[in-house]
């Protein structure tokens, strides 16, 4: 039998974990097309390339995410999957 750290390891952590994911993601989406739509000084236009940039900082923003998810989930010696 395998042993559970704490409440938060399991199912309930992998949902924790992709309900993170999608949030950061989300925000860093959203964050940098507003950011190309309204710094001063930029073309007020969202073109490709803002769509394209926007979509890779909402990546990092999750892969980042969950990175510092995991690397505490370490700390408290809770057992993880891979992502």
């Amino acid at each position: 039998m395998t042993e559970q750290h704490g409440s938060d390891t399991g199912p309930r952590y992998a949902a924790r974990r992709r309900r993170g994911g999608i949030v950061s993601f989300v925000v860093g989406l959203v964050a940098t097309l507003a950011f190309f739509a309204f710094f001063p000084g930029m073309p007020h236009v969202i073109d490709w390339g803002a769509v394209l940039a926007s979509l890779a900082v909402g990546a990092l923003a999750r892969a980042g995410c969950r990175a510092w998810m995991a690397k505490e989930a370490e700390k408290e010696g809770k057992r993880i999957g891979h992502f």
